[in-house]
C-alpha cells in the first residue's frame, strides 16, 4: 500500500469507529450531539489517529488494537480546536473550511461541545483492551496528563499570554512542546501501549513524537504566512494579525524550513531501534514536512 492509499484506508477506519463511538445526532439533547458530530466530521486530516495506528503496527500489533485510543486522541484534538476558535481565545470564524462551531451553534453551545468531546475521549479510551504491560489506568493516565494544565492547556495559556510580546525561540519551543507535540507524542505512545510495546520502544516513539510534533508546528507556522485561507481551510495570517510569535517571525522563512527538516531528521533517527517496521512512520514524518495545508 502506498502512503496515499494507506492514509485513505486508515482515515476510513477511524471515521467508521468515531461514528460508532459518538452518540447519534438525534440522541437527546440533540443539539449538543449534532454540534459534536459537526466538529468531528468536518474533514480533519486525522494525522494523530493515523500516527497512533501506525505506532501499533510498528510495535508488532494490528492497527485494530489501537482504534479506541486513535479515536480518543482525535476527540481531544477536536475539543481543543473548538475552544481555541472561541472569541475569548483565538477568535476564528473558519475551521477545516467550514464555519467554526460557535458561529453555527453559538458560543455557549460551543463551550459545552468542547467539554463533551473531551469527556467522550476518556469514555472511548477506556474501551482499549488491556495488554500484558498496560491496562486502562495506564491509558487514561497517559491522555489525562497530555490534556492537563502542564501540557495541552498549559501550552494554550502560554500562547495566549505571549500575544503581542516578542519571544525567544526557546520560549516558542516550550509553548509548542506543550500545545502541539504533546498530543502527537501521546498518540504514538497510546498506539504502542495498545500493542504491548516494550519500554525501549515506547521511549523511542516518545523521542520521535516530540521531534516530529515540533516539525509539524514549524510547517504550520510557515503555511500560515505562505498559503491562502482557501487552501488552509482556516484564516491565513491570523498569527501575524494578533502579533503572535511564530517560527518565521523569529527565524525567518528559510531558516524555519531548515529547522523543520532538521527536526524531521531527528525524528527519523529516533526510529532506528525499529528497523524497517517503522518505515510507515518515516513516510508519515516526510509527509508532514512536505504538506501544503
Amino acid at each position: 500500500m502506498n502512503l496515499d492509499t494507506y492514509l485513505a484506508f486508515m482515515i476510513r477506519e477511524v471515521d467508521r469507529s468515531l461514528d460508532g463511538f459518538l452518540p447519534k445526532e438525534k440522541t437527546r439533547p440533540s443539539t449538543i450531539h449534532a454540534a459534536m458530530r459537526y466538529c468531528v466530521f468536518a474533514g480533519g486530516k486525522r494525522l494523530r489517529p493515523v500516527f497512533c495506528l501506525a505506532a501499533a503496527e510498528a510495535c508488532g500489533g494490528d492497527f485494530s488494537q489501537a482504534l479506541a485510543p486513535a479515536c480518543a486522541v482525535e476527540l481531544m484534538h477536536t475539543y481543543s480546536l473548538v475552544h481555541d476558535d472561541l472569541p475569548a481565545m483565538d477568535d476564528d470564524d473558519l475551521r477545516r473550511g467550514r464555519p467554526t462551531c460557535h458561529k453555527v451553534y453559538g458560543e455557549g453551545m460551543a463551550v459545552l461541545c468542547g467539554d463533551a468531546l473531551l469527556t467522550e475521549a476518556f469514555v472511548v479510551l477506556a474501551q482499549t483492551p488491556a495488554t500484558k504491560r498496560y491496562g486502562t489506568k495506564d491509558y487514561l493516565s497517559e491522555l489525562a496528563e497530555t490534556g492537563s494544565s502542564r501540557k495541552l492547556i498549559g501550552g494554550q495559556v502560554m500562547d495566549l499570554e505571549g500575544e503581542g510580546k516578542k519571544q525567544t525561540k526557546r520560549e516558542l519551543v516550550r509553548i509548542h512542546e506543550a500545545k502541539t507535540a504533546a498530543l502527537l507524542t501521546s498518540s504514538l505512545r497510546l498506539g504502542a501501549m495498545a500493542a504491548n510495546a516494550t519500554p525501549a520502544k515506547l521511549e523511542a516513539l516518545t523521542a520521535f513524537g516530540q521531534a516530529v510534533g515540533l516539525a509539524f508546528q514549524v510547517i504550520d507556522d510557515i503555511l500560515d504566512v505562505t498559503q491562502s485561507t482557501e487552501v488552509l481551510g482556516k484564516t491565513a495570517g491570523k498569527d501575524e494579525a494578533v502579533e503572535k510569535s511564530t517560527y518565521p517571525s523569529i527565524l525567518g522563512l528559510e531558516a524555519s524550513r531548515k529547522e523543520a527538516a532538521k527536526l524531521t531528521k531527528t525524528a527519523m533517527d529516533s526510529l532506528a531501534p525499529f528497523g524497517k517496521k517503522a518505515d510507515r512512520l518515516r513516510e508519515l514524518a516526510g509527509h508532514l514536512l512536505d504538506r501544503k495545508y
